[in-house]
């Protein structure tokens, strides 16, 4: 906390006028960086032209673009909620209404052709973990590829699974 404000050349006094902790804080970008992730993914989702495919794609693009352009997103998002207790819950609870909104989209986008809602809980909850992993190795440097390789697997799979 004390670093947070010395960087931000604020005295601590300020910092508590906004927040009760750090955690809060870190909550805090935690979900600054989810809302952006969430409305950057709708929009694509539901812009007009395009291919559903397409759309798709451009949708989790956004996602990977935001958490890889930005890599200081993607470690906070990916990496230290996940390895930070109090915000590994938190983390926990923004994956699970990620997940629950591939799947309300999935049943949106297909229709009767959608997954019924248990099992687009469960084809959202693999499609969030698995991108979430396959970004997270991709910051860790433990996988060589591109972000571009990433969008290209994360479609395919979305496109293969989100239907019967």
């Amino acid at each position: 906390m004390t670093a947070i404000c010395a960087h931000a050349k604020l005295t601590e006094r300020y910092f508590y006028e906004s927040f009760t902790s750090r955690d809060e804080v870190l909550q805090k970008v935690l979900d600054g960086i989810a809302d952006e992730v969430r409305e950057a993914g709708l929009d694509a989702l539901r812009a007009s032209g395009g291919t559903l495919e397409q759309r798709v794609r451009n949708a989790i693009a956004s996602f990977v673009t935001i958490l890889t352009d930005d890599p200081r997103k993607g470690r906070v998002a990916m990496i230290e909620s996940a390895a930070f207790e109090p915000l590994r819950t938190h983390r926990r609870a923004a994956l699970r209404g990620f997940a629950q909104m591939v799947a309300d989209e999935a049943t949106r986008m297909y229709g009767d052709r959608a997954w019924p809602p248990h099992q687009g809980e469960i084809n959202g909850l693999l499609f969030v973990g698995g991108l979430a992993e396959l970004v997270t190795a991709w910051l860790n440097d433990e996988i060589a590829i591109t972000p571009d390789e990433i969008v290209d697997a994360a479609t395919y799979q979305f496109t293969s699974t989100a239907h019967r």
